[in-house]
């Protein structure tokens, strides 16, 4: 893991340099500001407010990387914990402990025991973080993934097309859809034409919304 380094972003918040793909983890321009603005406000509130009287959510993440859409959920989850979580969370490289103690996104000291309990947890099963907060993560490539389980929010986290092709395209926006539910929403930080493209070839339908700051478009699908 010697080429990854730890950079502050514009908001004060951290993200991970990774010199062998020249890619941060996180926009340079507010690693905070972005995750809250894409995972957070665009996808996780605006389904719980779309969807009335949810009694559970099932999330999954594409690109686990430092934890901070994990720990921003669970925080969001404080608000309203009538609301049973299931998070499950695909990352090919784990970090190392070394890198996320060296990380800074501003959590009070409550969160920040939270978010050392995620990283703490046992891969490949599922472990309980609070009361009505499960996760699970899984140390493998989303083309290796298999699941029964149906999905009502999807955080599309991976690097960006340019540097891992591979996950995106439409054989894997068809698997994606197919572990989609009814009604569930996907959201991603990448709005270029051809992923928008191809998330409807899968058969979502696709909004261009407002970025976060320093990016002026996201997308957000949802299975009609």
């Amino acid at each position: 893991m010697s080429n990854l380094s730890i950079k502050a972003t514009n908001d004060g918040s951290s993200t991970i340099y990774n010199e062998e793909l020249d890619e941060h983890y996180h926009s340079i321009h507010g690693a905070l500001q972005e995750s809250l603005h894409v995972f957070i406000e665009m996808g996780l509130n605006y389904h719980v407010k779309h969807n009335e009287n949810l009694q559970k959510l099932n999330i999954l993440e594409i690109g686990f990387g430092t934890g901070l859409n994990c720990i921003l959920t669970l925080i969001e989850h404080l608000k309203n914990e009538k609301i049973a979580v299931k998070y499950s969370a695909i990352e090919p490289f784990p970090l190392n402990s070394t890198s996320l103690k060296s990380l800074n996104f501003k959590l009070s000291n409550q969160h920040l025991n939270l978010f050392n309990k995620i990283h703490e947890s046992n891969w490949e099963k599922e472990n309980i973080i609070l009361n009505n907060f499960n996760i699970s993560k899984y140390n493998l490539k989303l083309k290796d993934f298999k699941t029964n389980s149906f999905y009502d929010l999807i955080y599309f986290d991976a690097f960006a097309p340019r540097k891992q092709p591979e996950l995106w395209n439409l054989e894997v926006f068809n698997k994606l859809f197919n572990f989609t539910s009814i009604n569930g929403t996907l959201v991603t930080y990448c709005a270029k034409g051809q992923v928008r493209r191809d998330l409807e070839s899968a058969g979502f339908k696709v909004e261009r919304l407002n970025g976060p700051p320093g990016k002026r478009e996201m997308l957000r699908a949802t299975k009609i």
